[in-house]
C-alpha cells in the first residue's frame, strides 16, 4: 500500500536516545516500529513486520508493525530515529530540515529481520560503498 509517513519524537524514544541507549534492544523495540490505522493493518493481513520503502525504491527498512487508533487511514507513524531516516526524503527545500511529516512511502508485509541501530548503520554503510 502507499501511505504518508509522519515521524516525530516520542517520550520513550527521547528518554532512550538522550540516555545513551540507542544500541539497546529497548531502543529497537521502541523506535523500529510502524504504527498504522487498524483498518489498513488488517487489510495487510495484520503483519508482525513491514517493509517501508521510499517511493523511488532506492531505500527501504524493515520494522515492527502495530495497529493504532490514533493513525488515520492511509498514513503511518514512525518515531523519529534511524529507521524512519532511512526512507525520509533528504531534500530540505532550502530549510535545512527534511520532510519528517507527509513523506510518501510504500508499505508491504515482510519476513525480513528488523535490524538494531548498529546493524542498520553497518548495512547502510556497506551498501553505500
Amino acid at each position: 500500500m502507499q501511505a504518508m509517513l509522519n515521524t516525530g519524537s516520542t517520550i520513550e524514544e527521547g528518554r532512550l536516545a538522550k540516555g545513551g541507549s540507542k544500541l539497546t534492544e529497548e531502543y529497537t523495540q521502541e523506535c523500529a516500529v510502524c504504527e498504522m490505522n487498524p483498518v489498513d493493518f488488517q487489510a495487510m493481513g495484520s503483519p508482525q513486520r513491514v517493509l517501508i520503502s521510499a517511493m523511488d525504491g532506492r531505500h527501504s527498512v524493515s520494522v515492527y508493525a502495530y495497529a493504532a487508533d490514533s493513525v488515520e487511514r492511509g498514513q503511518i507513524f514512525m518515531p523519529r530515529a534511524i529507521w524512519a531516516n532511512v526512507v525520509v526524503d533528504p531534500e530540505t527545500f532550502s530549510t535545512g530540515s527534511p520532510l519528517y511529516k507527509g513523506s510518501p512511502v510504500r508499505v508491504e508485509a515482510t519476513f525480513e529481520d528488523v535490524l538494531n541501530a548498529g546493524d542498520l548503520v553497518l548495512k547502510l554503510y556497506a551498501r553505500g560503498r
